[in-house]
């Protein structure tokens, strides 16, 4: 990878560059654009160019990615911030405590789901009275769609009859 010269530091990226120093396929790129998470202006030839800020935005998109936070939620995120500089630690500050409040709450799901698994992997049969996954006759049908019992809408845990 070259190293930019002292008077190549204001000027813009093209996709390739960005690409190459965020480690992101350029289709990747495109994508993220079209997704709103990310964007570029136009050069007389109609050629992609990203402010050097962007390289930052790709950086906290793919973090967040690598946490499972949806690419909705991180586009929701990232539009209430400005695209003309850089992402502040004030910025990152943010939005790790949105995010770590949602992760926070998905372990603990996941942890749950765990747990209540753990008395059926074995046996198979969904019918045991100590089994959280039983719904007998279908009552939780009217409830809506869904695990009911592990996952409930409502956030509440139900109790198997």
């Amino acid at each position: 990878m070259k190293k930019d010269k002292p008077n190549d530091i204001k000027r813009e990226l093209t996709v390739g560059e960005v690409a190459e120093r965020s480690g992101l396929a350029v289709s990747t790129l495109h994508f993220y654009e079209a997704k709103g998470l990310i964007r570029s202006n136009r050069s007389r030839g109609n050629q992609r160019r990203y402010p050097r800020s962007v390289l930052r935005r790709v950086a906290v998109i793919k973090v967040a990615q690598r946490t499972g936070i949806p690419l909705a939620e991180i586009q929701s995120a990232l539009s209430v911030l400005p695209d003309d500089r850089p992402l502040t630690v004030e910025d990152w500050g943010r939005l790790s405590k949105t995010w770590r409040q949602q992760l926070d709450e998905r372990i603990a799901n996941l942890t749950a789901l765990r747990d209540q698994l753990t008395g059926c992997i074995g046996c198979g049969c969904l019918s045991m009275r100590d089994c959280p996954l039983r719904n007998p006759w279908d009552v939780l049908a009217s409830e809506g769609t869904g695990p009911r019992l592990i996952d409930p809408a409502d956030g509440t845990e139900h109790e198997a009859s």
